[in-house]
């Protein structure tokens, strides 16, 4: 057998990189090991061009149980956990007050 390294390739640890990350705000916590994250953004109307506010709801794995309803927090994705979890909590960006 060979002595080579387990380094992980160049091109997965860019793909890795590349996931898509949320900040939002729990709206749902009632659930074992889940959370609702409700992640807002600012899209241009197509005929006014005002900008109009739209909102994802977003259910996310938390393993811990930390975060709390009204907590700010940012979310990453990842491989599906259930039907609706593709998400999970990456940290507490700030709790509620």
């Amino acid at each position: 057998m060979s002595t080579e390294s387990k380094a992980i390739p160049q091109e997965l640890e860019t793909a890795r990189n590349l996931r898509k990350e949320r900040v939002g705000i729990v709206t749902s916590d009632k659930m074992t090991k889940s959370i609702t994250v409700s992640v807002e953004r600012r899209v241009m109307h197509p005929k006014y061009g005002k900008f109009v506010k739209r909102t994802s709801k977003f259910m996310a794995h938390d393993e811990k149980g930390e975060a709390q309803v009204g907590d700010t927090v940012r979310i990453a994705e990842t491989r599906p956990v259930s039907k609706l979890k593709r998400w999970r909590l990456v940290e507490v960006v700030e709790r509620a007050k």
